[in-house]
């Protein structure tokens, strides 16, 4: 039985019993009782308790503990991918991207707070010294997705713990067990109390809480456009400063110039990994019509090579959906794209596993801007190709969707490159390869949401500026 992490304890509540289930095996893996309203205020109130400690450490003495948790669970790594692999159905690598994206954030952001500084400013008649500096938030709620349940943790402790903030981390109930691992193993070191709070149960009535609170100073968030626009509607009933990395509509633009093999190859590797459910992922393929056949070649080649699997399987290289009303969901992606006129290359359900809730990496050529495929976002192994010609105005096809979270461009020419990398509304542009690093800001424009990700744009979100102004004469 998985416990909350709550003021320095573990922590169970008489509540609603929640099973999490192996979406690869269809079998369960873990179950907690869910945090309720009155969990989530001890929550608030545990974080608001500590935050004058925890705050008012050094930049020194918080790194340290920090590098104690970073240690801790690297002794714990083992456990730790079993649980990760076990709720999310990830093969082996994928877990261990996803529990090294979080040790990676707990080395990053203690460093790069080391260069936060502030700055004097002289008024025009020199009659003041004005002084700047940057001070912590205070409390955070972060609400975590389900897709990479350990990267996000990072991605919101790290800068959280190494400004000086306290935390109320909430992790999706179909993946919440690697996360309440943490606080254990929070719990276990004699992390200062209070600092990380880990609760998990139903987004509602948990929600309801946290984001009304006028102890919560910031709200966190990775999912979907809509559950951030509810997110933001809940908690408008006080001022908070908002992070909020939402859906996406990725489009990728193969320019005829391109190295065809490689910007397959890539693209299916994005494509396909962590079975399609992944923000930052393809969404639309435009190809120019000279190399669609040469490249078609190539991504049926690759495709068709994944092999499906989970865990420590050998060979396993994608996984399964989260649900099975995803594996549906993808179901009625191609039916409705062939029933306009897409041709399924390859793909489907797979006939070679009785459980488990895999879907095959599917492509669809011919796809036209009246299919969902194209409207959407997929978050699963489903590529859709579309070709364009010199007439067409790449950069408008691109654009057109009300996400703006990344983009991809295959060209050899770096004046294409960078004419479209401007043109792009998108919150990255990345050229010739997918990249995303720690030390580079993630984060997305129109519906994809506001604020980053990653890097020190990221750490800047949780500190406030203040002015102190010196009379001098």
């Amino acid at each position: 039985m998985f416990k909350h992490y709550i003021g320095g304890n573990l922590v169970d509540v008489a509540s609603k019993r929640v099973q999490v289930v192996n979406p690869a095996t269809e079998e369960i893996c873990g179950e907690f009782n869910a945090a309720d309203a009155a969990l989530a205020q001890k929550a608030l109130n545990a974080a608001q308790a500590a935050f004058p400690v925890w705050s008012g450490m050094t930049i020194s003495e918080r790194g340290a503990w920090i590098a104690k948790l970073k240690e801790a669970l690297l002794a714990e790594k083992e456990d730790i991918l079993n649980l990760l692999m076990a709720e999310t159905g990830k093969p082996l690598g994928g877990a261990d991207y996803d529990f090294g994206m979080l040790i990676q954030c707990l080395e990053f952001y203690p460093e790069e707070a080391k260069r936060v500084h502030g700055q004097i400013i002289e008024d025009y008649d020199n009659h003041f010294r004005n002084l700047i500096i940057r001070q912590p938030l205070g409390v955070v709620v972060g609400y975590l997705a389900w897709n990479f349940p350990l990267l996000n943790v990072g991605y919101k402790l790290g800068p959280s713990l190494a400004s000086g903030c306290c935390c109320v981390l909430k992790p999706s109930t179909k993946t919440p067990l690697a996360t309440m691992k943490v606080g254990e193993v929070a719990a276990k070191i004699g992390f200062p109390a209070g600092v990380i709070n880990i609760i998990a149960g139903s987004h509602g009535e948990i929600s309801t809480v946290l984001s009304t609170s006028r102890i919560t100073k910031m709200v966190t968030l990775i999912g979907s456009s809509r559950a951030g626009r509810e997110i933001v509607a809940e908690s408008s009933n006080s001022i908070k400063r908002y992070s909020l990395e939402l859906g996406g509509n990725a489009p990728a633009v193969v320019m005829p110039d391109a190295d065809i093999e490689r910007a397959a190859y890539y693209l299916c590797d994005l494509k396909y990994g962590n079975a399609g459910q992944v923000c930052v992922n393809v969404n639309r393929v435009f190809v120019h019509e000279s190399v669609h056949d040469e490249f078609m070649k190539y991504v049926k080649q690759y495709t068709e090579a994944v092999r499906l699997g989970w865990g420590r399987e050998e060979g396993a290289q994608m996984g399964p959906m989260i649900t099975k009303p995803d594996v549906g969901k993808m179901d009625g992606f191609v039916k409705d794209a062939s029933s306009k006129g897409a041709k399924v290359v390859c793909g489907g359900r797979p006939a070679d596993k009785a459980k488990g809730y895999f879907y095959m990496p599917t492509v669809l050529d011919g796809v036209t801007s009246d299919m969902r495929v194209y409207k959407e976002e997929i978050f699963g192994p489903i590529m859709p190709i579309l070709t364009f010609s010199d007439k067409d105005d790449i950069a408008a096809l691109a654009n057109d969707t009300e996400y703006g979270l990344a983009s991809y461009v295959f060209t050899k020419d770096y004046k294409t490159a960078f004419e479209l990398g401007e043109k792009l509304e998108f919150g990255s542009v990345c050229v010739n390869e997918p990249f995303f690093a720690i030390n580079l800001p993630h984060g997305g424009v129109k519906e994809s949401g506001v604020g980053k990700d990653c890097s020190a744009y990221s750490l800047e979100e949780y500190y406030s500026i203040k002015r102190i102004s010196l009379k001098m004469k």
